[in-house]
């Protein structure tokens, strides 16, 4: 990390930012940089010493480059998984339309350019409006002649993730599960090994040019995924596949819901498996060693287990 002088992240305050932000920190990068639309989104790590926060549009091209201006390496974080109202909103925009800016703004000094794609991104062959943008803005990058290197997870577990935390919310929320795309098949990434990957990466320039599938050591289809977050949590829950038919009547109805849990464009993704022929990611750590480590708070036995414990440390010692 000793070479690297200036390191830009775009997208730090998602799920795999935060944790990127924090190895790159404690690796003592000598200056990082986050660039953000909203500060007070950021307050977790505008706390950090090594990390500096600036107030950026990424969709403001011209505000993009003065960014740029001093940075040797850009990493581009940002990805949607569903639509939203506003600038940035669409996937056009927030994968599309801000590689475009990146390139721009990159191009004045050939700055090196980390981008996180996704696991079967293909602009043109993608099943989904997310894995078509992605791969398009993976394709500008790429043929932008700057130095890029690419990253293309499966989906990502951790603390607060997305899959395993989400089921988790709906499991002790509803009396039995209702499942679309049941035999959907996923290699879950741990969150802490893509982001060491990508360290790894700033200071090797053989990375430069390169593309890499990030997967888990296993495989698991969404009802085993959905039937180990019921065992964690300690709570039986009916698990009911359902047929396609129903499953993009499903998918239809919960785009309605504020947060859009599940959409049609979420459905067209799972036809293709996110899995790996070959994974580049190093010695990945498997979901059983992680995930009960956070799910495990959520399951009502642990919690009371927690409680008689403070209890104990209470009493005075006679």
């Amino acid at each position: 990390m000793s070479n690297t002088q200036n390191i830009c992240l775009i997208g730090g305050s998602g799920f795999l930012g935060t944790e990127l932000a924090d190895q790159l920190s404690r690796l003592s990068a000598k200056k990082i940089t986050v660039l953000t639309r909203d500060l007070r989104k950021m307050r977790s790590l505008r706390v950090v010493p090594t990390v500096n926060v600036e107030q950026v549009d990424p969709y403001d091209a011209d505000a993009l480059a003065d960014a740029f201006e001093n940075q040797d390496i850009v990493i581009n974080l940002v990805g949607i998984l569903n639509t939203s109202v506003g600038r940035g909103g669409t996937f056009e925009q927030a994968h599309v339309q801000l590689a475009e800016n990146i390139v721009t703004a990159a191009s004045r000094k050939n700055t090196r350019v980390i981008q996180i794609s996704s696991l079967h991104a293909d602009a043109e062959n993608g099943p989904s409006e997310y894995l078509r943008t992605k791969g398009r803005a993976a394709d500008l990058l790429n043929h932008s002649g700057l130095p890029v290197t690419t990253f293309c997870p499966s989906v990502m577990f951790g603390n607060s993730d997305g899959l395993y935390t989400r089921f988790a919310n709906l499991l002790q929320a509803m009396p039995f599960m209702p499942l679309a795309c049941a035999e959907a098949r996923f290699a879950p990434v741990y969150v802490g090994d893509v982001a060491n990957v990508i360290v790894d990466a700033i200071d090797n320039p053989d990375t430069i040019g390169q593309s890499y599938n990030l997967c888990g050591p296993e495989e698991f289809t969404l009802q085993e995924i959905v039937q180990y977050t019921s065992e964690v949590l300690g709570i039986k829950r009916k698990i009911i596949p359902l047929p396609n038919s129903i499953a993009k009547i499903q998918a239809f109805m919960m785009e309605l819901i504020p947060g859009k849990p599940f959409s049609r464009d979420n459905y067209n993704s799972m036809k293709v498996d996110s899995v790996c022929e070959n994974s580049d990611s190093h010695q990945p750590t498997p979901v059983c060693k992680i995930v009960p480590t956070y799910l495990g708070k959520m399951n009502r036995q642990s919690r009371l287990q927690h409680y008689r414990e403070l209890a104990r440390r209470d009493v005075p010692n006679k």
